[in-house]
């Protein structure tokens, strides 16, 4: 299923830069990314992360399969946005991603109070997580049935998904992420996610509630977020240095993704004050943050979904894949995302180039990867 869902999540944002070049409008456009890309293998990710860090059983077979649902909602949403499909749809579609998630958040904290001893503090962030897209979806309907409410509804919408799902999901990860794949523990990783969790879940909320027209809160919020995203940066470099973290593909993704999260905190700070037009910034959230973190945890994590257990060759070979040009495509994607920030011409091109460096990666890898599927990625 995780294969599946990380070959999906690229399909997506392949069909989401493709539109984007091709004029389609903003709104289905960034909801194939974020609806149908990325919620799904977030969804996923949850489901086979939680089990381990609170050491507890495997989920029900109705808990995963939700990221399925969840994925036909994400489908079903730049569909109706597009008007393909008729508007009762997004209706359904925000019902069934509230519904996913608030089942998940009962079976995360279910997961909790099972474990033996403190379970990790990721759980918890992805729990958080979950709590901000069923806030976020469960507006859908209220403001297409009251039409007027719908500036300031889609605006909180929009900062709860992006900074409150995907970003707390990422920073919840990340510190865990980024020392698997370099091979070296990070000792404090846990300790940071356990202070940290309630400062960056009310900075997000602070964006969400002052997007509105609250700047003095928005600005608080995004503050309060740089303030955990550099304590991430500051003790990688302290325990790992910059030459080690740029040294593979993978991580320098994923290093490039919390900067690219950094630079749109700051440019969002400049909206807020009135420096920059914020639109621009949804696009280059796509670019500077959400693809070369997907590309990063995927260049480490697919080998170890396609090949669970013991390390192997195969794995070995299907990550050195994964890997390959791992740096350029990151900076493509970051160059991208800070022309797309500023709203420059034919911007995407950056982006899809990076894309298309990691669809070939990631198509040789699955080619030459011939040994029979596991239970898991069946």
């Amino acid at each position: 299923m995780l294969v599946y869902l990380g070959i999906c999540a690229v399909l997506a944002f392949v069909a989401a830069v493709t539109a984007a070049l091709n004029a389609v409008p903003s709104a289905p456009t960034f909801h194939i990314a974020f609806a149908a890309g990325a919620m799904p293998l977030i969804f996923g990710a949850i489901i086979h992360f939680v089990p381990v860090l609170t050491r507890t059983a495997t989920p029900a077979r109705a808990i995963h399969y939700l990221p399925f649902s969840v994925q036909l909602a994400g489908i079903v949403t730049p569909l109706g946005l597009a008007g393909i499909l008729p508007g009762w749809s997004l209706h359904a579609a925000a019902t069934a991603a509230a519904l996913a998630a608030l089942i998940l958040v009962v079976w995360i904290a279910r997961c909790l109070r099972a474990t033996l001893g403190a379970p990790h503090p990721g759980a918890r962030w992805y729990g958080a997580a979950l709590l901000s897209l069923f806030f976020a979806v469960s507006l859908v309907p209220v403001w297409l049935a009251q039409p007027e409410l719908r500036a300031a509804l889609r605006l909180f919408h929009l900062h709860l998904n992006t900074l409150g799902f995907i970003g707390l999901a990422a920073l919840g990860t990340l510190p865990v992420l980024l020392p698997t794949a370099l091979g070296r523990p990070d000792p404090m990783a846990a300790a940071r996610l356990r202070r940290d969790l309630l400062v960056a879940a009310g900075g997000a909320v602070l964006v969400a509630a002052g997007a509105g027209g609250g700047a003095g809160l928005a600005v608080c919020g995004a503050v309060l977020l740089l303030w955990v995203v550099g304590r991430n940066l500051l003790a990688w470099q302290k325990t790992f240095g910059v030459a080690s973290i740029v040294g593979a593909g993978a991580t320098a993704s994923l290093a490039l993704a919390t900067l690219g999260f950094t630079l749109l905190l700051l440019l969002g700070i400049a909206h807020g004050v009135g420096l920059l037009p914020g639109r621009p910034a949804i696009a280059s959230f796509i670019a500077a943050f959400l693809l070369p973190l997907v590309t990063g945890a995927l260049s480490q994590l697919l080998p170890v979904w396609r090949h669970p257990g013991k390390d192997s060759a195969q794995r070995r070979s299907m990550r050195q894949h994964l890997d390959r040009r791992g740096r350029l495509r990151a900076l493509f994607f970051f160059a991208g995302g800070i022309l797309l920030a500023f709203d420059y011409p034919d911007a995407w091109v950056p982006v899809a180039l990076g894309l298309a460096l990691f669809a070939v990666s990631l198509s040789v890898a699955i080619w030459l990867d011939r040994s029979p599927f596991s239970n898991d990625n069946s």
